[in-house]
């Protein structure tokens, strides 16, 4: 090749696929994705097998969707997740369209907020041949009649595609009988997992008859304990998770399950379960001892009796959550922070909770404790200071997710220590913690102020006759009375030059809140909110905070994904005109209640950040309601737009 003056120019040679995925396999997935753009050869590169595992695709039944899913007929295998699917002609030709083209491929599905036909789904079923998940939640549709699977030639042709199922997800159906449930599992002999959560289960207790209704025949209207019971038996060689949320499910029905012989369960949800007790939980840990993951969040009967037996019975535990179950206090606390399998922990509005019996349990033996990888102690209000520090140095070399969100006792000292020791942390959220200052955040010590009362002298009369405010009749200064000490610009050169840990130290942070921490300003988001792998950051409800603050965000954390800014006053459209060219990959934006902002930052929306799917406007006064023509028209995936109260008007629009 020459070029104009005749001079000969090589042509650089293309990398081979192979070290183009090598180099790949070095990038998160959204770089990944990223990367995939450049051009045809490094497409082909990211779609290797080591990088399509567990992919799923989610899209609207639309016109358009039909040749989406012509397009993934090419993948060796695939997911998808489709929702507002109906009884019409697109759904059905679309439904039809999967069983063509992905049949074999197809490992997982999934029909969110569909009303379905009986028909429509008998005619994809049979050409699934390789799904290992099925997702039925919600569908009334399908079940309301009772008349699903009631032919015997379509119960073998589904038998014959659902033999390898492992999963199946009946959750929030409210028409779900005994007879329909018996003919669809009778399809599905090798199942792992079941959810039945939000179901209408027959739990009652008949005192007359000593057993649960619906033990002697079956419930023509409601799933019945006993068909439950014979389906843990018949499947009990394969079934190792089950989700019974939401439902009455009484003690004693509690315990009929967990003694189905031979039956070994390794997980079990049973959140807002508010019918169990301490006796439940302790027949549950003696007869089903192999559990690795229990949820009995929201149990709310549950004291810390049931603590200790977890403690003393589940010695392979590995997630448990004990979120909304506000009677249970510190104690047995030690001795589960003493269960050396455990990696996640939520204690989540547990009120009772200060975090000493905790700190007891994991400063044993290292063979001996839990090596926690996630710990949420939100709206643990007796958290203090101390409690923090003290985990933080235990479980620096573990813990990778730390949520404080209302612990309104933490200040700047657990947000140093935090910086200092949790250095492998992913995900931090202290939203709502009203103490932290700039300071914490930067890692600086805040210099005291000397108060007139400390000074050293003669004050005169300390007190008089008619008991003024002096002396010991001065009322206690509180802490939000007085605005915190401002960062200032020498404070700020001291940040630069000191090796002290700053939130910059947090390198490998990917979310990040710090919502309503409301003594934030620009001086600390400006320099330490620096991390180019972050996803999700919210700063809602920071007053302090400007266009600086946004501008700078988008500049140093290129790879957000969701960004919360409501409420913040200070930003205007000035900081989305600087912020929204780097902010390609944003998918959702939270701006209610930021009334600087006009239409001239969704026209920069739509030009700059084409794959947003979740936009709140609401409340913000200077945005018209024509600028959603625009939005619908330009952005092509976005299918949420709150805008209530803009333009005198109260609407929220999902697309």
């Amino acid at each position: 090749m020459a070029d104009s003056d005749g001079e000969d120019i090589k042509e650089t040679p293309e990398l081979p696929v192979e070290m183009i995925v090598y180099i790949l396999s070095f990038l998160h997935a959204s770089d990944r994705k990223e990367a995939s753009l450049v051009c045809r050869s490094w497409y082909n590169a990211s779609q290797d097998l080591r990088f399509q595992k567990n992919v799923t695709f989610c899209f609207p039944a639309s016109a358009s969707s039909l040749e989406l899913v012509r397009g993934l007929g090419r993948k060796s295998r695939c997911s998808l997740i489709i929702s507002q699917l109906d009884g019409f002609s697109m759904s059905r030709s679309l439904l039809l369209e999967v069983g063509l083209c992905l049949g074999s491929k197809l490992e997982s599905l999934a029909l969110p907020g569909s009303s379905i036909t009986e028909a429509s789904l008998l005619a994809l079923l049979p050409r699934l041949t390789s799904l290992r998940r099925l997702d039925l939640r919600g569908l009334d549709s399908l079940f309301m009649s009772g008349a699903f699977l009631s032919r015997e030639e379509h119960r073998q042709q589904v038998r014959l595609a659902l033999s390898g199922l492992e999963e199946l997800d009946l959750s929030d159906l409210r028409y779900l009988s005994d007879l329909t449930f018996s003919r669809l599992t009778g399809c599905t002999p090798r199942l792992c997992r079941l959810s039945l959560a939000g179901c209408h289960i027959a739990f009652e207790f008949d005192p007359y008859r000593g057993c649960p209704v619906g033990a002697v025949e079956d419930s023509s209207a409601l799933l019945s304990l006993r068909n439950l019971r014979r389906l843990l038996t018949e499947q009990k060689s394969t079934l190792v998770a089950l989700d019974l949320s939401r439902t009455s499910i009484t003690p004693e029905s509690l315990r009929t399950i967990a003694q189905v012989q031979d039956l070994v369960l390794e997980e079990l949800c049973l959140h807002g379960c508010k019918e169990l007790t301490d006796y439940s939980v302790e027949v549950l840990v003696k007869h089903q001892p192999c559990l690795q993951r229990l949820d009995i969040s929201a149990c709310t009967e549950l004291t810390s009796r049931s603590v200790e037996a977890i403690a003393q019975g589940l010695k392979s535990l590995t997630n448990l959550s004990l979120s909304h179950d506000w009677r249970i206090t510190e104690k047995g606390l030690a001795d589960l922070l003493s269960v050396s399998s455990l990696r996640s922990l939520d204690l989540s509005e547990c009120l009772h909770v200060s975090g000493t019996e905790i700190v007891k349990g994991l400063t044993g033996p290292d063979a001996a404790r839990a090596q926690l990888e996630m710990l949420s102690l939100k709206s643990c209000t007796y958290i203090r200071d101390l409690a923090v520090f003290s985990l933080t140095q235990v479980l620096g070399e573990t813990l990778c997710e730390l949520d404080l969100t209302s612990c309104v006792n933490v200040t700047d000292l657990s947000v140093r220590a935090i910086s200092t020791y949790l250095q492998r942390l992913v995900v931090l959220r202290l939203g709502w913690c009203k103490e932290v200052t700039d300071w914490g955040l930067l890692g600086i010590v805040e210099t005291t102020r000397c108060e007139p009362d400390e000074e050293t002298g003669d004050k005169g009369p300390r007190f008089t006759r008619t008991f003024g405010n002096m002396g010991f009749f001065k009322p206690p200064r509180l802490p939000f009375e007085e605005r915190p000490k401002l960062v200032t610009q020498n404070d700020l050169e001291q940040f630069k030059r000191q090796a002290g840990a700053s939130l910059l130290a947090l390198n490998q942070l990917q979310e990040l809140d710090l919502s309503a921490c409301s003594k934030l300003t620009d001086s600390s988001i400006t320099q330490v909110v620096r991390h180019p792998d972050l996803h999700r950051l919210s700063l809602s409800m920071l007053p302090e905070i400007t266009d600086a603050s946004l501008a700078s965000v988008a500049w140093h954390c290129r790879s957000l994904t969701s960004l919360g800014l409501s409420h913040c006053p200070g930003i205007s459209d000035r900081g989305v005109a600087q912020a929204a060219p780097y902010l390609h990959r944003l998918q959702h934006l939270y701006l209610s209640c930021c009334n600087n902002i006009t239409d001239r930052s969704l026209s920069l929306l739509v030009q700059h950040c084409k794959r947003l799917r979740t936009l709140d406007i609401s409340r913000c006064k200077n945005i018209s309601v024509t600028t959603m023509d625009l939005l619908q028209s330009q952005l092509p995936f976005l299918e949420n737009v709150h805008y209530k109260f803009i333009g005198g008007a109260d609407l929220t629009l999902t697309l």
